[in-house]
């Protein structure tokens, strides 16, 4: 069975694939090509957090292929609240074809796939967010083309996101440099695993912003405080106060350099307006590539699981 629950499920050509199935999908759909290509297939949305991107990307992505979806919050389900996550994912099998989880721990998306005969894909948990990292690896793509050797420059904390962005980096041979306070970069476990998957690849890390944005292709920034972390609040804005993405450090980067957010975005905390609605920007364009990445991940996972 296949699931989709770091990116570390893929190698590096099959990874491949799915990017190069996502940009043929978007090509047809901006020619209003819409064809039904997951008929009567139905998706299971089941979501501890709010979400603005994920569920209606993915919604959308079932809806256009001929499919349906089925959403869960935390009134509905309430896994391993009512019942154990491995008796919901014994259950939930018998009426959908997939499962997309987003949830508070990666532990759950761990335990719900080990009891699941269905794809199981993980739309955020604490550790990963793979979709969101597959949508950036598109965008890239679009806007640079397919070659590897970008440099991609995260200005924040080493998050799901980070974490999924460097595996998909080291996937499609780009480098790779985390910029942050140094408390908040990749921990140890990371960094093993990382080098052990990826013993070539590059990934750096730097306690100093202007020097680490220099040679880079893109930069990528999210919200200094994530879900379940808004305790840390006022801490994390007085450490990342300078590492905002603003007029005088993109200034910095080379001239083609573009910039990139997962959304939401707290404006004049981690960016700018001027640069979140500049012309380096490429921001939406991302957000929309959500729908078209998911796609290909439910063609993968759905079809290629039978």
């Amino acid at each position: 069975m296949k699931h989709l629950l770091s990116l570390l499920e893929y190698n590096e050509s099959a990874f491949v694939k799915v990017l190069e199935l996502a940009e043929k999908i978007k090509s047809d759909w901006t020619k209003g090509k819409r064809p039904d290509l997951l008929p009567r297939k139905v998706l299971g949305l089941i979501f501890e957090k709010p979400s603005l991107r994920t569920r209606v990307s993915f919604e959308s992505a079932m809806m256009q292929m001929g499919g349906n979806s089925i959403f869960l919050g935390t009134s509905d389900g309430q896994i391993g609240v009512r019942e154990t996550v491995a008796d919901f994912a014994r259950t939930i099998c018998h009426y959908v074809d997939a499962v997309v989880l987003r949830t508070f721990s990666h532990a759950t998306v761990v335990e719900f796939a080990k009891n699941s005969s269905i794809p199981v894909i993980n739309g955020l948990s604490d550790q990963f967010h793979p979709c969101q990292a597959i949508a950036d690896i598109l965008t890239i793509r679009q806007a640079f083309g397919p070659k590897p050797g970008k440099t991609v420059v995260f200005v924040g904390d080493g998050n799901n996101v980070s974490r999924s962005l460097a595996i998909a980096c080291a996937l499609v041979g780009y480098h790779f440099i985390l910029s942050g306070p140094k408390p908040y970069h990749f921990d140890k476990d990371f960094i093993t695993l990382f080098s052990k998957r990826f013993p070539n690849a590059v990934l750096n890390q730097s306690a100093d912003a202007n020097d680490s944005v220099k040679n880079a292709d893109i930069l990528y920034t999210d919200v200094w405080t994530s879900m379940g972390q808004e305790s840390e609040n006022e801490k994390r804005i007085k450490k990342f106060k300078d590492f905002q993405i603003n007029d005088r450090l993109f200034s910095k980067a080379p001239k083609h350099c573009k910039f990139m957010h997962c959304l939401p975005a707290h404006r004049g905390e981690e960016v700018t307006g001027s640069i979140i609605d500049g012309r380096a920007s490429i921001v939406f364009e991302q957000a929309g590539n959500r729908m078209h990445a998911q796609k290909a991940i439910l063609l993968d996972m759905i079809l290629g699981s039978k």
